[in-house]
C-alpha cells in the first residue's frame, strides 16, 4: 500500500503555556496531515519531550506510552495549589515557625520515602477518567474528585539544589525523577509536602526522556509553520529503538500481514518483536512457540 502522507515519529521539544493537544494541532499543520497522535500528556506549564506519531506511526505510540520517563522539576515547600502545580494560585500554607524548622536532612528524608515502588495517589486535576469523564472536568465543575491510589515506581529522586527563603514563605528544592509510566511528578511534590507538613507544589516541570527519546533529538516547533518540516524518524527506526528486532522476507512478511503464524530464526523465546523486511515496518508481532504472530499490521507495498 502505497502512502505520500507523512509516515514515523517525531520527537519535539513542548514549549511552555500549551497542552499536549496544542502540539498535536500545530504538528497537523506543519506536516498537512491530519493523522498525528502523542505518547504521554504534558500539563500545560511543563516543557520538554513529547513524542508524536503521525499516519501509521500512531500505531507505536501504545509501545512508547508504557515507557519510564526522566524529569527536572523544581518543588516549591512552603505553600499548596489546586492543582499541585503553578498553573494555580497557591490556596494553603505553611505555618511559618513549621517552615523554619524545615531542614535539608528532614527534605532528603521526606524524598527517600518516596523512593521506589509507592502507592500514589493521583492529582485531582489530571487526565484519570473517573465513569468516562476527564477528572479536571469534574473538577473545574465544582465536584470533589478523590482518585484511587495507584502503585508506581520512583527508581531515582535525587535532589540537586534547595534554596531556602523562609522569610518569603517557600523552600524552593530542584530535583531530577527518574519514573514509570503514570507517575505524577506534582504528586510527589504535593506528598513531600505533606511529609514535612508544610504543604507543597511544582513550579517548574522539564521532561528530559521518555524511554530512548532525549531532549538531544527533540526539534523546536516553529512559529512559522509554514517553514520545511524535518525529517521524521522512520517507522522501523523508531520500532528497533522500542523492542527486539527480526529480518523477515517479502513472502514472510505478506503471511504476516496476512494473519498467518509465521517462523523465523533468530527471535527471542518469548515476549513482543519488531519484524523489518528490508528498511519497512511489517509488523509488532508476539513470539509464540509456532512462530510469529502479528499484533499490530503496518501495511506496505512489497511490489
Amino acid at each position: 500500500m502505497s502512502d505520500s502522507s507523512p509516515q514515523g515519529i517525531l520527537v519535539c521539544d513542548k514549549p511552555q503555556g500549551i497542552t499536549s493537544h496544542g502540539v498535536v494541532s500545530r504538528i497537523r499543520r506543519w506536516f498537512g496531515t491530519r493523522k498525528v497522535g502523542h505518547a504521554g500528556t504534558l500539563d500545560p506549564m511543563a516543557t520538554g519531550v513529547l513524542v508524536l506519531g503521525l499516519g501509521r506511526g500512531t500505531k507505536l505510540l501504545p509501545y512508547i506510552t508504557g515507557v519510564s520517563k526522566t524529569y527536572l522539576a523544581t518543588i516549591r515547600l512552603g505553600s499548596a495549589t489546586p492543582t499541585d502545580d503553578a498553573d494555580s494560585t497557591p490556596d494553603l500554607f505553611a505555618d511559618p515557625a513549621d517552615l523554619a524548622a524545615v531542614t535539608a536532612e528532614r527534605i532528603c528524608a521526606g524524598i527517600e520515602s518516596l523512593r521506589g515502588t509507592i502507592d500514589q495517589v493521583p492529582s485531582a486535576v489530571s487526565a484519570i477518567k473517573v465513569d468516562g469523564v476527564r477528572s479536571y472536568a469534574r473538577v473545574r465543575k465544582g465536584e470533589d474528585v478523590t482518585l484511587k491510589a495507584r502503585q508506581v515506581e520512583v527508581s531515582r529522586f535525587d535532589v540537586h539544589d534547595i534554596r531556602f527563603a523562609a522569610e518569603e514563605g517557600h523552600i524552593d528544592v530542584d530535583v531530577e525523577v527518574d519514573c514509570s509510566s503514570g507517575t505524577y511528578v506534582r504528586a510527589l511534590a504535593r506528598d513531600l509536602g505533606t511529609h514535612l507538613g508544610v504543604h507543597g507544589h511544582l513550579t517548574a516541570l522539564r521532561r528530559t526522556r521518555v524511554g530512548a527519546f532525549g531532549l538531544e533529538e527533540a526539534v523546536q516547533i516553529p512559529t512559522d509553520l509554514d517553514s520545511p518540516a524535518p525529517r521524521l524518524m522512520t517507522l522501523a527506526e523508531a520500532a528497533r529503538t522500542l523492542l527486539p528486532s527480526v529480518d523477515v522476507d517479502a513472502g514472510q512478511a505478506k503471511a504476516l500481514m496476512q494473519g498467518k503464524t509465521v517462523a523465523v530464526t533468530d527471535a527471542p523465546a518469548a515476549g513482543e518483536i519488531a519484524v523489518l523486511c528490508g528498511a519497512e515496518l511489517v509488523s509488532i508481532a508476539e513470539v509464540r512457540p509456532g512462530g510469529l504472530k502479528s499484533l499490530t499490521a503496518f501495511a506496505i507495498d512489497l511490489a
